[in-house]
């Protein structure tokens, strides 16, 4: 019995440290050919994706183009927000575990051991196959509890993605559709959060 606890003890411990690992993002390259413009013309949605994966350089343009500090001296971020909330987190879910995105610091804080695509993915199972998906769930106690509001937030960082995509030659499409009662679970988010969007992110199946 004593060594069964004992093991028990030791899978706790394991899961509460990789939890609580964090790893920081290369600098995000902004230096990207395509233009605004050009990727306004190009955007579009993409529901089929190729299993070729998201290298840290480019999953580290595309978070900071989502809602990065852009303005270090006043912590402002990339995507307009109300009342200057910030109230939008992205999570990163892909095969080795779900990841909050921290602005401050620029890296992935793992919140999660599990692959939560298919949370994300729901019944649309072909989200489920791109080999990111980005999440985003708003504080809304930080917006007086106007998830309006955070609804509204959590538009302006999908579009930054969407856009980001385009310029940087990925696929996505925003969503809504996920298993939000599970999926907030499994990301440990408090009872004033609550998921909005999320994007499948990958490369186009040719």
């Amino acid at each position: 019995m004593k060594k069964l606890i004992t093991i028990a003890l030791g899978m706790f411990c394991a899961i509460t440290l990789a939890a609580q690992e964090t790893k920081p993002l290369p600098k995000p390259n902004k230096k990207v050919k395509m233009s605004l413009f050009e990727a306004l013309d190009k955007r579009q949605s993409v529901r089929e994706y190729s299993d070729r994966d998201i290298s840290d350089n480019i999953l580290s343009q595309l978070l900071w183009a989502a809602c990065g500090i852009n303005r270090p001296d006043e912590q402002r971020i990339t995507a307009p927000s109300a009342i200057n909330a910030q109230d939008i987190t992205v999570y990163v879910c892909r095969a080795d575990g779900a990841w909050r995105y921290d602005a401050d610091s620029h890296s992935l804080v793992k919140v999660s051991a599990k692959d939560l695509r298919t949370l994300v993915a729901d019944r649309q199972e072909f989200a489920a196959t791109a080999p990111v998906s980005l999440v985003m769930a708003s504080d809304v106690s930080k917006v007086r509890n106007h998830s309006d509001l955070g609804a509204m937030d959590a538009g302006y960082v999908s579009e930054n993605i969407c856009l980001a995509c385009t310029a940087l030659g990925l696929a996505t499409v925003p969503r809504a559709t996920m298993n939000k009662e599970q999926l907030k679970k499994e990301l440990q988010l408090g009872d004033s959060d609550v998921l909005m969007l999320n994007n499948p992110v990958g490369y186009a199946k040719k």
